[in-house]
């Protein structure tokens, strides 16, 4: 423990990256260095964002802030412990980071024609000038405090570029392990996923961690789905309740273009998912599903961003939460539609279930629209579980616990349904399954 340095994220990161660019090697000559140190200077104009910002007004990161963390920390788990958190029955090609290493032991990347898995670092001098031209391009540091910290210290993550024309039959899984067992662990991965033309691919997210101590995740992924791609992304968020989770996906798509997003997150102290999506070309379809399982004092804020840009393209978003103990949900959902996106559909809904008088939902859905030609629509609802079809059930001979443990997993499936890989569906609906049990 003696040789572990912790670091203040508010005042010892100018130490901290200097260090980290004495350690980084041959890529302090890359092109992407610079960049690294634009955003650490960024970061000291902008400084990290209080409840007085509007955006931030519902999640307080003065609980992060409070702590200190390593960088760099070595896990201390044994291999077989990580690998029982991976996704059991999911045939796919497997990066595993620990705690925002790499590592070989534990990742498994097959041959796939038209497929290029690496290591972000490793993608920075093999494919120095494609990796330049997607890099830091779509998500913005210049106003994100947590996304110039992502880049300034961007290190490791993944790298995945899909081949025109190429349909990969296997998912990408991204697992990120945060072990905390020594000390306070901070990781920041950084992924970059560019879907080239006419080309399919699934990308799935997954995020758990062991330890006593914090940890704390600041994750970015960027995805270029070029024209006629389809990108499937799902997102697992399983946390312990000292761990933290700040991820920005940042999506920009072309014409005739399909991405699909589904986050899961059942646990974490404090969890903020950022998902902006810009549809820069007509006939553009997107997709936002999001399913919250919360209990005690964990926290979970949703903000996702589409901002329709051409004309004749769809968006769909369906959220929902299921809260107990004194946990709270935040929803933020804002739809744009700019002047030229006539003949735009776009449809959002946030639901939730309040098991607990102490447990609570900010929600608030958005629509800016300055053209004349669109379907549009937002909704929210916040209720008690009915006890009506409660009634109903019981009066058919199941018994109350199990009727609203039914009840609750019908509500959540609605979002389940939009999975497409079956075992990745599979493994969440046991997840929840044995969460609702141990709710009722």
């Amino acid at each position: 423990m003696n040789d572990i340095n912790l670091v203040d994220l508010k005042k010892g990161l100018k130490e901290q990256f200097d260090k980290f660019q004495g350690n980084i090697n041959g890529q302090g000559k890359l092109a992407f260095n610079e960049v690294r140190k634009h955003a650490l200077q960024q970061l000291e104009k902008i400084q990290f964002p209080t409840v007085k910002d509007e955006e931030w007004k519902y999640t307080n990161v003065q609980k992060i802030l409070k702590h200190e963390f390593a960088f760099d920390l070595p896990s201390s788990g044994k291999i077989q412990e990580i690998e029982s958190y991976i996704i059991p029955d999911l045939d796919a090609h497997r990066l595993v980071f620990v705690n925002g290493k790499l590592s070989e032991e534990l990742s498994e990347i097959g041959q796939e024609n038209g497929l290029t898995v690496l290591n972000i670092k490793d993608a920075q001098t093999q494919y120095g000038e494609l990796v330049n031209e997607h890099l830091s391009k779509y998500a913005a540091f210049e106003e994100d405090a947590f996304t110039a910290l992502s880049t300034a210290f961007t290190a490791e993550g993944a790298f995945i570029k899909v081949d025109k024309n190429k349909i990969i039959e296997k998912p990408i899984l991204i697992f990120n392990f945060t072990d905390s067992t020594a000390a306070n662990a901070i990781a920041m991965p950084r992924n970059l996923v560019i879907a080239e033309e006419n080309a399919q691919v699934t990308v799935i997210e997954d995020y758990a961690a062991i330890g006593d101590n914090y940890g704390f995740i600041n994750s970015v992924t960027e995805f270029k789905v070029s024209k006629n791609a389809i990108v499937h992304n799902y997102k697992l968020q399983n946390k312990s309740d000292k761990n933290f989770f700040i991820g920005t996906t940042q999506v920009h798509q072309e014409g005739d273009s399909h991405y699909n997003n589904t986050t899961i997150t059942l646990g974490g102290d404090l969890v903020r998912n950022n998902l902006n999506i810009l549809l820069d070309g007509e006939h553009c379809e997107a997709f936002m599903n999001g399913l919250y399982l919360l209990k005690d004092k964990h926290h979970v804020d949703n903000h996702s961003m589409v901002d329709h840009l051409k004309p004749n393209s769809y968006s769909n978003e369906l959220y929902k939460g299921i809260m107990d103990g004194e946990s709270k949900g935040v929803f933020n959902g804002k739809i744009f539609v700019r002047p030229d996106a006539q003949k735009t559909n776009a449809f959002q809904e946030n639901k939730n279930i309040l098991l607990s008088d102490k447990a609570s939902i900010d929600t608030k859905p958005q629509l800016e629209i300055w053209a004349d030609d669109v379907k549009c629509s937002h909704g929210a609802t916040t209720g008690a579980l009915d006890e009506e079809p409660v009634f109903y059930l019981r009066s058919r001979g199941i018994d109350e616990d199990k009727a609203k443990a039914l009840l609750m997993f019908a509500f959540a499936n609605d979002v389940l349904e939009r999975i497409k890989s079956e075992p990745f569906k599979n493994h969440v609906a046991k997840l929840i399954g044995e969460r609702l049990k141990q709710e009722i």
